[in-house]
């Protein structure tokens, strides 16, 4: 039987790059099985719609690399043990995915085959061309680099469309709106205003990365239900970074 007409959406290929943080719920640490869940079926309604997915998830939920290197750890050290935090993250949400009947793959940039295959780049764009979710992990597999340098280069390598940026507020604001009422939202800002501009939404070898690919990088609430399907879909709340 024929499934439900999908909204039609520009989009063909994206990156949903999420924090560790996101996983965590109302805990202050790990991961809240529910949460990833609820984040697993936002994924699931945007497949539905036929669109192919990559992900990258941090592991700041789990241990951060720089807060590890101001206690005193040496910093190589301290990145190499975020970046085995996002394959813990990454395994946690492919469990929800296959969970919700969506074929998924943990494709890490430090190689342990036991749990996830190793980066191969044509291997990873054939998988997305077969409609499952890959989700990339351990970062770029190099110290020095965050999740969302990881996030643009794994985006610019399998010639995703747009970047979308799922955080807790529902775009990219002046000044921080959790903590400023006058805080004003932009619809569109370049990547140029947001590095002058010292704007937070990705660090700054992330944006020259986007800009330099001209790939779009698209933030909105990932606490706001079906917000990921709504923008694909041409509706809701959110704020484009463009050339």
């Amino acid at each position: 039987m024929a499934d439900q007409a999908q909204p039609e959406t520009t989009f063909r290929r994206v990156m949903l790059k999420i924090s560790g943080e996101a996983l965590m719920g109302d805990q202050g640490f790990g991961l809240h099985p529910p949460t990833v869940e609820r984040i697993a079926r936002e994924v699931k309604s945007v497949h539905d719609m036929g669109v192919e997915i990559c992900m990258v998830i941090g592991g700041g939920n789990i241990f951060r690399g720089l807060q590890g290197s101001a206690q005193g750890m040496e910093r190589t050290t301290a990145d190499y043990m975020g970046m085995l935090a996002t394959v813990m993250n990454a395994l946690a949400m492919q469990s929800a995915l296959e969970g919700l009947g969506i074929h998924t793959r943990v494709i890490s940039a430090i190689t342990m085959n036991e749990v996830a295959e190793p980066y191969i780049r044509r291997r990873a764009v054939r998988h997305l061309e077969k409609k499952r979710v890959c989700i990339f992990a351990a970062g770029t597999g190099n110290p020095y680099f965050t999740t969302d340098t990881a996030a643009t280069l794994r985006a610019s390598e399998m010639n995703c469309e747009a970047i979308f940026k799922g955080t807790k507020v529902d775009g990219v604001y002046d000044k921080d709106p959790m903590k400023c009422d006058d805080a004003v939202r932009y619809d569109r800002v370049s990547y140029d205003d947001v590095l002058q501009k010292n704007l937070k939404v990705m660090d700054a070898s992330a944006i020259a990365l986007a800009r330099d690919n001209n790939l779009p990088i698209i933030v909105f609430s990932l606490d706001e239900p079906g917000g990921f399907r709504g923008i694909l879909a041409g509706k809701g709340t959110y704020t484009t970074v463009h050339g």
